[in-house]
């Protein structure tokens, strides 16, 4: 059984789960489901104490097993997104291409809207081809507020 604690933090609350020996999901808010426990792992307060570095300054890269559940191509865009650098932001089609499709820029957004594991897998640096904000799981306020934490402490 999967275990997950909720934290505070500068964009609100969040949720953060693991299945014992990675990081699986990561909520924007509270989730409600009777297959989780509700208890502060070891894995868990290192993930928090990681996050809370980031949001201040000090983290620029994350140090946590990650185990993200879904196809070979979207773990191959995950993967990208791990590679865009602190402080930067990538388009749709700058991420296809990293991945070897240029023509997947479509592919590539739906495998950013898939991503289970938001901030420490960072989907918030990828934007529009024209720099504009498009879509965000914690909603486009809390990825001006990303890129614009990232932006500061660059």
């Amino acid at each position: 059984m999967d275990n997950a604690f909720y934290y505070e933090t500068h964009i609100g609350k969040i949720g953060i789960v693991e299945n014992g020996t990675a990081i699986t999901h990561i909520y924007f808010g509270e989730i409600l489901t009777k297959d989780i426990n509700i208890i502060e792992t070891s894995l868990l307060k290192k993930a928090n104490q990681q996050l809370q570095e980031y949001f201040t300054g000090k983290r620029k890269h994350f140090d946590l097993p990650l185990a993200p559940q879904g196809t070979e191509f979207q773990r191959k865009v995950w993967a990208a997104l791990q590679d865009i650098p602190y402080g930067a932001t990538y388009s749709y089609k700058d991420v296809a291409e990293n991945v070897g499709n240029i023509k997947a820029c479509r592919a590539v957004g739906m495998a950013n809207n898939r991503n289970p594991i938001p901030l420490f897998i960072p989907c918030h640096r990828v934007i529009g081809a024209n720099g504009s904000l498009v879509g965000y799981a914690g909603g486009l306020d809390i990825k001006k507020k990303l890129l614009e934490t990232e932006r500061q402490n660059a």
